[in-house]
């Protein structure tokens, strides 16, 4: 099965695909005929995958996993060996890997030469429906999460899921995360008709939890139809675009105190999303109905919320985040069933929280 997918901004695809990995390599050497290359793999995958792929180890600068190796040391990496190899603005960087390898890589492309072509290769659940698409390069900076970055859109997105099967469990939950915070958002999308995803992931649980391909191929091209529905409309996060903030907030916060070990990202918005439920429901944003509806879904996949104790420091962390000010911050806050709305809290509003 084979899905493409159009994001009018920077005119791009995203070709979706349950085909075999070997053929990934003669889709790129295709796509990128007559332009000098670099791979910028994630160790794991060139573990697993380097026979299949058969990447010409000239071309190839394989990074270490974690969100630690999100930093400028690697980046400079990327950048001396684009020079080294060559590389002008004509040319291109393919990024096989997670949200970290996906982000640093583009990030390199986006800053090379002002600009040079690059290729997003994501190989996690939580890369496919997120980080891939829709241009967000980054790196972290004093353990600041994506601090140091820029709106780049990539040259086009080659998603095959049989990357899944080899995915772990921690892995493919923390993909879950994201998938699931579609469902809280969908109706703020503005995508062309309703896809029910709240209503086909409440059904499907099981079907998920075996990683069923056709339902994962499904989950990730309604994910993928919201999230280019809201670039389009608003590709450098002006207004539209924050809502896929939705338990970031908190997240990202959790992610740095834990010193990016304790939780994966997905892991970390799936509390943020717990809290901010809670928080709704307490200011009467949403219904109980509504509140034990979404909860009961992120219980059902597995995901337990673990309440944020007062005193837990986690408010510094979150005066950190690129959505503070110093008046206060920004929250994605559910309104009513599959829609968010933005709220500003001041920073006396936010302590008493923790």
């Amino acid at each position: 099965m084979r899905q493409e997918l159009d994001v009018e901004v920077k005119d791009y695809k995203i070709i979706i695909t349950d085909d075999e990995i070997s053929k990934l390599i003669d889709e790129l050497g295709w796509f990128t005929d007559g332009q000098k290359r670099l791979f910028v793999i994630s160790e794991r995958v060139y573990k697993l995958y380097n026979e299949v792929l058969n990447i010409d180890k000239s071309e190839l600068l394989v990074l270490k996993d974690g969100e630690k190796e999100k930093n400028f040391k690697n980046y400079i990496k990327i950048l001396t060996k684009a020079e080294e190899l060559g590389l002008r603005r004509t040319d291109v960087i393919i990024a096989i890997g997670g949200g970290v390898i996906g982000d640093i890589a583009g990030f390199a492309a986006a800053t090379y030469m002002r600009g040079i072509d690059y290729i997003q290769v994501p190989t996690t659940l939580l890369s496919m429906v997120d980080s891939s698409v829709g241009g967000k390069t980054a790196i972290d900076l004093g353990g600041v999460k994506n601090i140091v970055g820029a709106f780049y859109q990539p040259k086009r997105v080659y998603i095959y899921t049989k990357f899944l099967e080899t995915l772990d469990k921690r892995q493919f939950f923390s993909g879950m995360g994201e998938v699931l915070k579609y469902a809280f958002i969908e109706d703020n999308c503005g995508y062309k008709h309703p896809l029910y995803l709240f209503e086909y992931l409440t059904l499907s649980v099981d079907k998920f939890l075996n990683k069923d391909s056709m339902t994962l191929m499904r989950a990730i091209e309604y994910c993928l139809n919201l999230k280019i529905a809201v670039v389009n409309q608003d590709e450098k996060e002006a207004g539209l675009r924050k809502i896929l903030n939705l338990g970031h907030t908190i997240g990202h916060a959790l992610e740095a105190k834990g010193n990016f070990r304790k939780y994966t990202h997905g892991e970390a918005v799936v509390q943020g999303i717990f809290f901010i439920m809670n928080y709704a429901y307490s200011k009467g944003y949403i219904t109980y109905s509504y509140y034990r509806l979404s909860t009961e879904l992120l219980e059902k996949y597995g995901f337990k919320s673990q309440i944020v104790k007062k005193g837990s420091e986690l408010l510094k962390f979150i005066k950190r985040d690129k959505k503070a000010t110093s008046k206060g911050i920004s929250f994605i806050v559910p309104s009513n069933k599959k829609r968010v709305k933005e709220i500003n809290l001041t920073l006396d509003e936010v302590s008493s929280l923790f």
